[in-house]
């Protein structure tokens, strides 16, 4: 029999791309609430109790109300909202972040989904605390721009209504993004860092960076020893690929000549998928490093990881329903 999955939430943005990927696959059975009793708590209960996995593409509060209604121990979840990811009992859907996180997920019960920044940046820095190259207590700053698909069906409507005009939004300026938690713990930080993310006008996908004064690290690394740590920590790994030294001199030199603009690092580069690309560049005269990754906030940021998450926890192939 194949195990049945309920998407909580899925005519929202991610649930949409969960179902997305998921309505062609043949080793597992989509199961649907009727529309005109989304609301009723009944109907919901009966489907979140009788699926096999349950994926929560809620608001926080609903997420934890849906949890409540969860009366059936055999049942699986993921939850693609903020409400879980440093909660006690939960386990952080992140597979590559560290060795034994992908078994973890493969046994658990409860996943909370990782957050779009928090993906890019605990991929950054996580490897470089761990080897001892960033110590737990430095200030860190960290830069990005989503597309505007992740602020939600509000936000789709408002940059895509007629008149509208701004290139790009700065926000999160109260220094209180609920992201912030997550990125502190996972990384391995002792303080959350200095957040200042932004919406571009473009739907989808993201960059994330990472500004790093080498001087002020404890024995002055070099560029290379941050690649090789990063590289490291990601070997082999399908969804999470780390730039080698001569594709990031490459694009370092490509437009060097005209003010170093690189247009091949486009933050819809990844789109539709669930790839996730790392890259360190770095002045070792200068003693600066910028790390920057690329992502898609709705592939590997939210959809494509609840997927990977989802086919470690009924044990079907990891990769199944992505690219």
């Amino acid at each position: 029999m194949l195990p049945k999955v309920f998407i909580d939430g899925e005519a929202g943005t991610t649930g949409l791309q969960i179902r997305e990927r998921l309505e062609s696959r043949r080793d597992l059975e989509l199961v649907s609430i009727d529309p005109a009793r989304r609301k009723d708590p009944e109907a919901r209960r009966s489907l979140l109790n009788a699926a096999d996995a349950v994926i929560l593409c809620l608001p926080d509060e609903a997420a934890r109300e849906a949890i409540a209604l969860i009366d059936n121990p055999a049942v699986k979840v993921i939850d693609a909202s903020t409400a879980h990811r440093v909660a006690d009992g939960w386990t952080y859907g992140f597979p590559e972040l560290r060795a034994g996180q992908r078994a973890a997920i493969a046994r658990a019960t409860r996943v909370a989904n990782p957050g779009c920044y928090p993906t890019g940046f605990i991929a950054l820095v996580r490897p470089l605390v761990h080897a001892g190259l960033i110590p737990a207590g430095f200030p860190l700053t960290v830069n990005a721009v989503s597309g505007y698909s992740g602020g939600g069906k509000g936000l789709i409507a408002e940059f895509e209504q007629e008149g509208a005009t701004d290139a790009f939004r700065p926000y999160g300026l109260t220094l209180q993004h609920k992201h912030l938690p997550e990125m502190a713990a996972y990384a391995g930080l002792d303080h959350a860092p200095v957040f200042a993310p932004a919406v571009g006008r473009y739907a989808q996908g993201m960059i994330v960076e990472v500004p790093v004064p080498l001087w002020a690290l404890p024995g002055e690394p070099a560029t290379e020893d941050l690649r090789a740590a990063m590289a490291a920590a990601y070997d082999g790994e399908r969804f999470v690929a780390v730039a080698d030294t001569a594709e990031t001199d490459r694009l370092q030199a490509a437009r060097a000549g005209a003010g170093g603009h690189v247009a091949e690092l486009d933050p819809e580069a990844l789109n539709d998928t669930n790839q996730l690309k790392l890259y360190v560049f770095g002045n070792d005269t200068a003693r600066q490093a910028r790390l920057l990754a690329v992502l898609d906030n709705l592939g590997k940021g939210a959809s494509g990881a609840a997927v990977q998450n989802l086919n470690l926890m009924l044990g079907l192939e990891e990769g199944a329903g992505l690219r």
